[in-house]
C-alpha cells in the first residue's frame, strides 16, 4: 500500500512533513512570518481510506502556548463542515514535544486543523450574505499589508455605538464563527431581542481584522509578523494599518460598547477580560463591566467567571491592547471574550469539544445580555 499524501498549500494551510511512512507521518508547524509564535495548524491528508493514520507533530513545546496541548484534541472532518476531535496524545518529553493524532478515515481525505478553520471565502461569503439583509450596510475601513480588504458590516438605527471585532490573531477562528453566529442572531426579524438592540444601537461589525495572517496560516501575528493586539495606542501604516484603519473608524463613530473576541489556548472555559488597571478607570464604568459579566453568565451556562486573566493593578493596563485603549479613550464598557481551542470543561461534548456551533451559539447569549445589560 502506498503512503498517504499530506498537503497544507491552501487557505489558512501550515504544517510542513518531515516524513512519511505508510499510514504514519511526522509533521511540524511552520511559524508566523517574521515571527516566533506557532501553534496553528491546518492539513489535508490523502490516500486515507480505511487506514489508521498516526499523525506525529513535533517539536511543540516550543510553541507559542505549550500548555495549551495538555487535554488538547485535535479537530478532524472528512467533508470541511461537520468538525469533530480525534484522539491526541501530548507528550512534552518526546521529540522536543509531541502531539501525536490517530484517527481512521472513512473517505479518501481527512482535514485536520488546530480549530475548525474559518476560511476567507467564507468571510467573503458572510460579507455578501449580510448586505443582503435590510438595513444593512458594508464598508471597507482600510487594507491590510498584502492588500486584503478590512471588512466591516453595519445596521441598526440606534445612537449607542457597539463593536464587535474579530480575529486580530488570526488562528483563534472561533472568534469569526462567534461573529456569524452574532450576524445570524441581529439579522433574524423574528428575533425579539435583536428588533429591539436594532431600534437602540448602532452595530460595527468587523468579523476578521487579519485577513493576512488568517490566509498565511498564522496564529497570531499579520503579514509583518506584528502582534495587533499590542499595537493600538500607536498603530502605524507599516506595521499595522488594520489596527489604524479600525481605531481610526472607532474614533469617527464613538465606542459606548465593545466585545474584542478571541480563543484562549490553554483554559478551558469562556471567560470576559476587562479593563481594570486604566488610568481613567472609574468606579460607574466599572460596574457597568461587572453587571454585564453577571447577566451573561446567568443566561448561559458555557460562561464562568471563576477563570481567566489576572486583573492589572491600578494605573498598570496595557494600553496597546484594545480593550484597554478603548475603555481609556471613550470611558465605554469593553471586553476580550476568551473561548476555548480545546473543549469547555464545565460542560464538555465528547465528539466535537468547543466547536462553530457552540461559538455561534455564545454569540446569542452574549447578545441578548446585551438588550438586558441596557435595559437596566
Amino acid at each position: 500500500m502506498s503512503d498517504i499524501q499530506v498537503h497544507a498549500q491552501f487557505d489558512a494551510g501550515n504544517i510542513a512533513v518531515l516524513g512519511i511512512d505508510g499510514g504514519e507521518a511526522r509533521l511540524t508547524i511552520r511559524k508566523d512570518n517574521q515571527s516566533d509564535f506557532f501553534q496553528w495548524f491546518h492539513f489535508r491528508v490523502s490516500n486515507a481510506a480505511g487506514r489508521m493514520l498516526t499523525l506525529r507533530l513535533t517539536g511543540l513545546a516550543a510553541s507559542a502556548y505549550p500548555d495549551g496541548w495538555t487535554g488538547y484534541r485535535a479537530a478532524v472532518s472528512e467533508d470541511r463542515e461537520y468538525w469533530a476531535r480525534a484522539e491526541t496524545k501530548w507528550e512534552r518529553d518526546v521529540a522536543g514535544g509531541t502531539l501525536t493524532i490517530r484517527y481512521r478515515p472513512e473517505g479518501d481525505s481527512a482535514w485536520f486543523a488546530y480549530f475548525a478553520p474559518y476560511p476567507l471565502e467564507r468571510h467573503y461569503d458572510l460579507i455578501a450574505s449580510a448586505s443582503q439583509n435590510e438595513g444593512v450596510t458594508t464598508r471597507c475601513l482600510g487594507t491590510s499589508l498584502d492588500g486584503r480588504p478590512i471588512d466591516c458590516i453595519e445596521l441598526g438605527e440606534g445612537e449607542f455605538q457597539v463593536w464587535l471585532y474579530a480575529r486580530q490573531h488570526p488562528g483563534e477562528t472561533m472568534a469569526e464563527w462567534w461573529i456569524e453566529g452574532a450576524l445570524d442572531w441581529l439579522t433574524d426579524p423574528a428575533e425579539p431581542w435583536a428588533r429591539t438592540l436594532r431600534e437602540k444601537c448602532r452595530f460595527h461589525i468587523v468579523p476578521n481584522v487579519n485577513p493576512d495572517g488568517s490566509a498565511r496560516g498564522h496564529l497570531r501575528t499579520n503579514a509583518a509578523g506584528v502582534n495587533l493586539n499590542r499595537e493600538w495606542h500607536e498603530p502605524t501604516p507599516e506595521r499595522s494599518p488594520e489596527v489604524l484603519a479600525l481605531r481610526g473608524a472607532m474614533d469617527e463613530a464613538g465606542v459606548n460598547f465593545a466585545i474584542d473576541v478571541h480563543g484562549d489556548e490553554a483554559i478551558a472555559s469562556v471567560f470576559l477580560a476587562g479593563f481594570e488597571g486604566i488610568p481613567a478607570w472609574t468606579e460607574a464604568q466599572g460596574a457597568g463591566y461587572t453587571r454585564y459579566r453577571t447577566i451573561l453568565e446567568r443566561r448561559t451556562p458555557d460562561f464562568q467567571t471563576r477563570l481567566g486573566y489576572p486583573v492589572a493593578r491600578a494605573g498598570r493596563a496595557n494600553l496597546s491592547m484594545s480593550t484597554n485603549q478603548l475603555a481609556e479613550r471613550f470611558g465605554c464598557v469593553a471586553m476580550t471574550l476568551e473561548m476555548p481551542f480545546k473543549d469547555n470543561a464545565d460542560l464538555p461534548c465528547p465528539k466535537q469539544g468547543w466547536s462553530p456551533e457552540r461559538s455561534k451559539l455564545l454569540a446569542r447569549d452574549c447578545l441578548a445580555a446585551l438588550g438586558e445589560w441596557l435595559e437596566g
